[in-house]
């Protein structure tokens, strides 16, 4: 039986640790340390280590929201994404290769394997890519940013739309609409033609026919399975010459995952993503400047539930 336990972080008071112990053992999953493994990067939620010739990622447990870190962790969370993001790149591959090489603990190499209790469920090797700097944003359903855009504009990035659309309204067809790929602060949703100046127009073409079909095949499988992804977003790389999926895919992270039972138009239908923490934040009154608030524990647990459901429906497994 796993038991958790939260305790306030010896190094940094403001922020929530959650250990997980596992027959006896105790792994951490908010700030994770793999002292002989080089850094090559820390995000909001992974950890990036430098293999030399290929990258580990480990997802954490650790949640953003509004461009900060919370000080508060969601059980289950890293392996809920990694978990996930394992199913799309398996099921959309026919569509683009990706950059997974494995998630087999005993199949790492042997350095990494002493980390099992961390490594398990919530890593994955690998290859190292080049960075398109775009975020491939797809939409399928009017929603968040690009509900507030449609109101004033009837377009989104520069995309037009019938007039007459309501909040939560399926779109006649799925939209492309990218934003820049900001290492700090707010990505910026950005037109076609920016894009384009900013990726190439081949680049461009390539990644929005991807993007959009990589939608269409998921939004076709969640769908049946009683989830609408409403919108999502992607990122690619050059491996070599050609280019892939990287990162995650289609994850409450990256996606907005609404319970098909819920949905209606005219309102934000309830969700399977961290929209549940965006919504309890807008309740505060919080500046979204530092510190960002600690949770209360029954959003933690509530939001814990949401990602443990969408990984249940999506792909079968319960954690």
């Amino acid at each position: 039986m796993n038991i958790i336990v939260l305790k306030k972080d010896s190094k940094n008071k403001n922020y929530l640790r959650r250990e997980i112990f596992v027959k006896g053992k105790t792994t951490e999953v908010g700030d994770i340390d793999l002292k002989d493994i080089p850094l090559y990067k820390k995000g909001k939620v992974r950890n990036v280590y430098d293999l030399k010739d290929k990258l580990l990622i480990v997802a954490s447990d650790r949640i953003s929201a509004f461009d900060y870190i919370l000080p508060s962790l969601i059980p289950f969370k890293g392996a809920v994404l990694n978990q996930i993001s394992l199913f799309w790149f398996d099921y959309l591959k026919d569509i683009v290769d990706n950059h997974l090489l494995g998630s087999r603990v005993d199949k790492y190499p042997a350095d990494l394997q002493k980390y099992e209790d961390i490594l398990s469920q919530r890593s994955i090797l690998v290859k190292k890519s080049k960075l398109i700097p775009l975020e491939c944003v797809v939409r399928g359903y009017l929603a968040g940013s690009g509900w507030k855009e449609y109101k004033e504009m009837q377009s989104i990035c520069g995309v037009k739309l019938p007039k007459g659309l309501a909040e939560s309204d399926k779109l006649p067809e799925p939209i492309f609409t990218p934003s820049t790929k900001a290492e700090e602060g707010h990505d910026e949703n950005i037109t076609h033609q920016q894009a384009i100046d900013l990726v190439s127009k081949g680049t461009f073409d390539f990644l929005k026919e991807k993007s959009i079909a990589l939608y269409l095949k998921a939004e076709k499988y969640a769908k049946d399975k009683g989830i609408i992804i409403a919108d999502t977003k992607f990122e690619f790389g050059f491996d070599s010459k050609k280019i892939i999926l990287i990162d995650e895919a289609l994850t409450p992270d990256s996606s907005r995952f609404w319970d098909i039972k819920e949905y209606s138009v005219g309102i934000s239908p309830p969700s399977y993503d961290k929209q549940f923490v965006r919504d309890y934040l807008e309740t505060l009154n919080w500046d979204k400047t530092p510190p960002a608030p600690e949770l209360p524990e029954e959003i933690v647990n509530k939001t814990s539930e949401k990602y443990l459901q969408a990984l249940k429906m999506i792909t079968g497994i319960k954690l």
